[in-house]
């Protein structure tokens, strides 16, 4: 899942590195979802540092993730990076989640509005139980 990652986004591999290494040992194998959320977290720095070049290849693969990947790889593009993205709680103050739609191709784009439609409706659900 994270080779084609690595390839249109060298500057995620230390923290990869890191992450494997930290890992390597795990029977279960490697946390898929906390790698994500660690991509999620780089790109999210990138953008704050205006590094966006690289943007429209990142989301490339992310498209890819959506369109090609297996039963898992999809959930995981959707629950494990997309979501994370839009956490607001991750960006520092510069930058919002609604800055990277541009960079959404169709089915990513598809994908995030339902992250947001599904944060809007436990915000709808815990806004009616406060009033009861």
């Amino acid at each position: 899942m994270f080779t084609p990652i690595l390839e249109v986004c060298p500057s995620f591999r230390a923290t990869w590195d890191e992450f494997v290494d930290e890992w390597k040992d795990d029977p279960d194998g490697l946390p898929q979802y906390l790698a994500l959320s660690n991509l999620a977290r780089h790109v999210i720095g990138m953008l704050e540092r205006n590094e966006i070049d690289g943007m429209k290849a990142i989301f490339g693969v992310v498209e890819t993730w959506h369109l090609d990947g297996d039963p898992y790889v999809k959930e995981a593009a959707t629950v494990g990076f997309l979501e994370d993205i839009q956490n607001t709680g991750l960006h520092k103050g510069s930058t919002t989640p609604n800055d990277f739609l541009e960079f959404l191709l169709p089915e990513t784009k598809y994908w995030w509005s339902k992250v947001e439609e599904f944060w809007e409706l436990g915000k709808l659900i815990t806004d009616d139980r406060a009033r009861h």
